[in-house]
């Protein structure tokens, strides 16, 4: 009897399922950062509170648990796991609707990172998994596309519901909307099927060999603690940004949705993309330039931000940010697809879990408590301001970064492994 072959998804079906599912991903992460006013009046909560909620309280498990699940992942079905999480951490995003002081709080978000754990390094395998190498750089842009364009939404759906019903509201709406999608991405998303590796193809390792050989690159961890201190930044102001134009500009809620949702989209959307393709461009004569070009980006962004935290002006302050916001995000693209290329193919998600562990744990479990914690230390000295002061002091974040990939440029021409292409039928 003749076995029908398994049916398998385009890879541009995979990418915009992934898309979407990141997209829901960043909503109920950022969806925080807007209803952090009516949250903190209505639970009489601190900034450190806040941080805390906005940083570790998601980041410890999001962190660690992305390994095991990434591992997990490359030995069941990447597609299975990605839909076992949307559904948990969207679980546990409505129930922070219902949350009646900060533990309460904390607890459902301690949820949302477990749910969220399982969904990044599977998708980034996949992404290799379906697109030829000079192509992935681009195709990994794509997929952090959902980055601003669900911190957007988040912003924008969570202003305007916490505005017109309360925030309670808009953690339930948005929660059971991912949870919605689940059986829809589980039907256009189909993992190929698992081949056990050949005893000689030396892909038949242990998850201690990987990380002992992923260890042992001088890149990957100058890569993960570039994006790490990058990140530190990038989380910290994306989370604190709308309280600063509530405090300093004197934005009501809506005008802050409507900003933060503008930034993000213009400047997210271009810096993505903007990285994903000048990494491919670049990255095909010099490996190095994977790294080079977010250093490059990093140390412009720097006066740029500080200009705009400093503006007196809401309307000036928003073009100042437009650019840096999107130089923020120009190293995804290339970064996420060196990564990809540290280790072979079988090996991807455990090898990406490992660099979004470093870059997680302390870029968002630290960026936002930091920035929160050092507002609350310097708020007897500038008061009001504290939060401003708390935002320009963290700027040198960006400069270390950029150091830490400069360096990591040379050491990429030597850890590249074999570009693995996927399928170039597309």
């Amino acid at each position: 009897m003749k076995v029908a072959a398994p049916i398998r998804s385009r890879p541009n079906v995979v990418l915009a399922m992934l898309l979407l599912v990141y997209i829901f991903n960043f909503v109920d992460r950022q969806i925080l950062a807007i209803l952090a006013a009516p949250i903190q009046q209505d639970l009489q909560l601190s900034d450190t509170q806040m941080g805390l909620l906005g940083g570790i309280a998601f980041a410890l498990l999001y962190s660690t648990l992305a390994v095991p699940l990434a591992w997990l992942a490359d030995r069941t079905g990447r597609s299975r796991v990605i839909a076992v999480s949307l559904a948990l951490w969207s679980l546990f995003t409505a129930l922070c609707g219902v949350a009646q002081g900060f533990w309460h709080i904390f607890l459902a978000r301690l949820g949302v990172g477990v749910g969220e754990a399982g969904g990044v390094a599977p998708s980034y395998a996949l992404i290799a998994e379906n697109f030829p190498s000079h192509r992935r750089a681009f195709a990994l842009s794509v997929y952090s596309l959902g980055i601003p364009l669900g911190s957007a939404a988040g912003v924008l759906a969570g202003g305007y519901l916490a505005a017109t019903v309360d925030w309670r509201a808009a953690f339930i709406a948005v929660g059971l909307a991912g949870i919605a999608i689940v059986p829809f991405f589980k039907l256009l998303v189909r993992d190929r099927p698992i081949a056990p590796p050949r005893p000689d193809s030396g892909e038949a390792v242990h998850f201690l060999q990987v990380a002992r050989a992923l260890g042992a690159k001088r890149s990957f961890w100058l890569l993960s603690f570039g994006a790490a201190s990058s990140s530190m930044l990038g989380y910290g102001l994306a989370f604190w940004l709308p309280s600063l134009l509530q405090r300093s500009f004197g934005l009501d809620l809506i005008a802050t949705s409507q900003f933060i949702g503008a930034v993000l989209l213009l400047g997210g959307i271009a810096g993505v993309l903007g990285g994903g393709w000048l990494g491919d461009r670049l990255g095909r004569g010099d490996k190095a330039w994977f790294a080079w070009v977010p250093a490059i980006a990093f140390v412009i962004a720097v006066p740029l931000f500080a200009l705009g935290v400093m503006s007196g002006s809401a309307a000036f302050a928003f073009i100042l940010f437009l650019v840096p916001q999107a130089l923020a995000y120009v190293w995804l693209g290339p970064v996420l697809s060196a990564v990809q290329h540290l280790m072979p193919a079988s090996q991807r998600a455990t090898a990406s879990s490992l660099f979004l562990l470093i870059n997680n744990l302390i870029g968002l479990g630290g960026g936002i408590f930091a920035l929160g914690a050092l507002s609350d230390i310097i708020e007897p000295v500038y008061g009001n301001e504290a939060l401003r002061q708390s935002m320009l002091w963290s700027l040198g974040l960006y400069g270390l970064a950029a150091l830490l990939m400069a360096l990591a440029g040379p050491n990429l021409r030597r850890d590249w492994t074999g570009d693995g292409d996927g399928p170039a039928v597309l």
